[in-house]
């Protein structure tokens, strides 16, 4: 390994360029090593970029893709398409020992190796917050990435083709219920948006009623949506529970074993989909094994110009932003930090790369200040609610300016387009209610190869191992 790291250090003083390395490929991670790579002269520095995925997540679009109104491939930007000057590596960083200016990397394919690096930006991001509750890493799906909201979609409409071929009984009661643990925007979007999907597939069922539809939303606090006022936080419970839903306040998810829901209040009931929106946690890269400093929650301490360390003690070549960072919120004053969503890593890595250029380049580098654009948020197909500093717009206006909104704000052009044919698609032609949750299970029609006799013994799903799941199409 030292002889390697050598070999590396000795090759970069050759040719005489740094190396910016950033680790993650979310909003922050993306946009500085796409901004970077744009205005970077010839030969001044080379970007290399690590992630364990190919794409970067436009999060706001997943509730919409759990809905079906936007194509999971379009809420997904590919990092090679995109950086095309950057080096890209798929992999993870397990470790980074800036003494040494050196990550620990585990590639998709191969064994860990070290990288060496003249800069790093790190961008990890936060992780799903998970509670140590009986059932949930056994039955929940998150709703952080792409893949999880095909499968939560994917789940839901296998339900309504498996409960519509049953009695009415607690079997198809239970197909037809639906969790969401987490009132924050992911989770309160997320519920909206299948509630109507829901709401509008029930009436291709005609052997199910609409009033079997079961809809819980679970949040301990004792109110939803924190980033808007505690007013319209309770009109969005009165409006979630016209259209027939359930909304749990000051409740916590007790037991989930098995799909049987307990909650601290004492009620009690069967789930076949059990989303978890609880919040975000610390990056365990970062809160555990790097040697820059981190705060009592495990976020990189940062500088409002998203340098590590303090304002006395800045740590020379290292810079943090996005939801791994404890950023100084200038803006709210007071000693807070920006919260982690996508408005504020978006602006954080665009301004990391302007400020890496200027540190290159010796200028002076300017500070992350950033005001609120006010909050919007989808609750269904044509609902949904804005609010500015006392300025409140709900339902179908707030909706098309959720929608106006983010396809300006994903990136590319070519991203843009696409969100909007689907758009104009699914107004024409309406909702696709096609699953395909057998893709998980690809080999299955191969194994099994229709046999009658082997699916009346094994109508499940078979993995790759020809092992039959535990429940088609839902987490594994």
């Amino acid at each position: 390994m030292p002889d390697r790291l050598s070999q590396m250090r000795g090759l970069y003083r050759l040719i005489d360029v740094r190396t910016i390395l950033v680790v993650g490929g979310g909003y922050a991670g993306f946009y500085a090593a796409w901004k970077l790579e744009r205005r970077l002269r010839p030969g001044e520095a080379r970007v290399v970029l690590i992630d364990p995925r190919p794409y970067m997540t436009y999060q706001p679009f997943l509730p919409e893709v759990l809905a079906g109104s936007v194509e999971a491939r379009h809420a997904a930007v590919s990092q090679r398409r995109h950086l095309k000057k950057t080096k890209i590596i798929s992999g993870t960083v397990v470790r980074i020992d800036h003494a040494t200016r050196t990550v620990t990397v585990r590639p998709a394919e191969g064994p860990e190796h070290p990288l060496a690096y003249d800069t790093i930006v790190v961008t990890a991001g936060a992780v799903t917050r998970k509670l140590a509750i009986p059932g949930v890493a056994e039955r929940a799906i998150g709703l952080k990435h792409v893949e999880e909201a095909v499968a939560i979609r994917d789940q839901l409409l296998t339900s309504f083709d498996r409960a519509s071929t049953l009695p009415p009984g607690p079997r198809r009661q239970r197909l037809l219920t639906v969790t969401f643990v987490g009132g924050g925007f992911s989770g309160v979007e997320g519920f909206g948006e299948l509630l109507s999907l829901a709401t509008a597939l029930v009436r291709a069922y005609p052997e199910l009623d609409p009033k079997e539809l079961d809809f819980h939303l679970v949040e301990a606090r004792d109110r939803i949506l924190p980033e808007v006022s505690a007013e319209q936080g309770r009109w969005v419970v009165r409006s979630l529970e016209k259209r027939g839903a359930h909304v749990h306040l000051g409740a916590l998810v007790t037991s989930a074993t098995g799909g049987h829901v307990v909650l601290s209040t004492g009620v009690a009931f069967e789930s076949e989909l059990i989303v978890w929106t609880a919040g975000n946690a610390a990056n365990p890269m970062v809160h555990r094994h790097t040697d820059l400093p981190i705060d009592a929650r495990g976020l990189l301490v940062v500088r409002a110009d998203l340098r590590v360390g303090t304002e006395d003690a800045p740590v020379p070549d290292a810079w943090g932003a996005g939801d791994d960072a404890a950023v100084p919120d200038l803006a709210a004053g007071g000693g807070s930090v920006t919260v982690p969503n996508a408005q504020h890593a978006v602006r954080q890595g665009k301004l990391l790369a302007r400020n890496l250029l200027a540190e290159l380049r010796g200028r002076e580098v300017r500070r992350y200040r950033h005001h609120s654009l006010g909050t919007v948020a989808t609750l269904g197909l044509g609902r949904g609610i804005f609010e500015w500093k006392g300025i409140v717009i709900r339902g179908f206006p707030a909706w098309l300016m959720h929608r106006g909104y983010h396809v300006l704000a994903v990136p590319s052009w070519e991203r843009k387009v696409r969100v909007l044919a689907i758009w104009l698609a699914a107004a024409v032609f309406g909702r696709d209610i096609v699953s395909l949750a057998s893709v998980q299970h690809p080999r299955h029609a191969f194994v099994v190869g229709g046999d009658p006799a082997v699916l009346a013994i094994d109508p499940e799903p078979v993995t790759g191992g020809g092992e039959p799941s535990s429940v088609p199409g839902g987490p594994h």
